[in-house]
């Protein structure tokens, strides 16, 4: 069996993955721009760099693409990487995508069709990390140093899922039969369809900030509060977290399509994928106390 590449894959989303695969078996390739170097299976790798694109996907036939984070437009950067892999006969590549609507973010958005238009291609649309609850989210940074969460998306909700059930998603899409009959699943009633190439990815209930933050205060002990404000204040935090200036304003404006209900989604993919429910906000936060 050849290997599996996974890009990010010391990331929220790679490192689990790599994680359950080496778990089944399955040979990998963990790909960063600063591999480990005590990991004989980690291979240098960078966006930025399309040198490294053909000798990380050398002897694999899978790859696991997280696209170039803080950018609304990752196309320049992973087409020569797709290029590549057409030239070394990769037989399946599985874009993790976003589930939630980023102002400006054509670019990502075609990334995603032309994963899915591709012989063996899959998309997955994660919803809203949990992991942004801990730092060094800049969410998670100000709960834990101020207990309050900054937001203007009123009292919109979001599919929050835990990284390691995108992770398990992820492998069993990789790992399964070129004809296996996976079918999408997408909506707030988790309707499949015959369409194998895109998954919505949520937990099991949508939460507004506030139901979030009322359970991190059920659990933790510490009160954690919401704090209203404009989005202008929230891009702001944003760049002083060390975010592009763009991509912070975008961020920032992914509130506004919570307050509209956009991102009020909940599917069963995880669960039709997995064979098991994914973790619930409260599991999640019993397994990250110490954080």
């Amino acid at each position: 069996m050849n290997a599996v590449l996974i890009t990010g894959g010391t990331g929220k989303t790679g490192g689990a993955l790599t994680g359950l695969l080496r778990e089944r078996g399955v040979p990998v390739r963990v790909a960063s721009r600063t591999p480990a170097a005590g990991d004989p299976d980690a291979v240098r790798f960078d966006w930025a760099d399309p040198a490294t694109h053909a000798a990380a996907l050398r002897g694999t036939d899978r790859v696991y693409l997280v696209p170039p984070v803080s950018t609304l437009d990752p196309l320049p950067l992973v087409e020569p990487f797709l290029a590549a892999a057409d030239r070394l006969g990769v037989r399946r590549v599985v874009l993790l995508a976003s589930a939630l609507v980023f102002p400006g973010s054509d670019g990502a958005l075609e990334l995603a069709e032309r994963v899915r238009a591709r012989p063996g291609g899959v998309v997955l649309r994660a919803s809203g990390f949990m992991q942004n609850f801990l730092a060094p989210h800049p969410m998670g940074e100000r709960i834990l140093r101020h207990g309050e969460i900054r937001t203007a998306s009123g009292t919109g909700r979001v599919g929050w899922i835990d990284a390691r059930d995108i992770a398990a998603a992820a492998a069993a899409v990789l790992t399964a039969p070129e004809d296996a009959p996976h079918g999408r699943t997408d909506g707030r009633s988790g309707e499949r369809t015959d369409d194998r190439s895109d998954h919505l990815l949520t937990g099991p209930a949508a939460l507004s900030y506030r139901d979030a933050a009322e359970i991190l205060t059920r659990h933790t002990g510490r009160t954690v509060r919401v704090v209203p404000v404009e989005p202008g204040e929230l891009a702001a935090t944003y760049r002083a977290a060390g975010l592009p200036d763009v991509f912070a304003a975008s961020l920032a404006a992914v509130d506004a399509n919570l307050r509209a209900g956009r991102d009020d989604l909940v599917s069963t993919a995880v669960l039709d994928l997995t064979g098991r429910p994914p973790r619930t906000f409260a599991e999640f936060l019993r397994d990250h106390t110490a954080r």
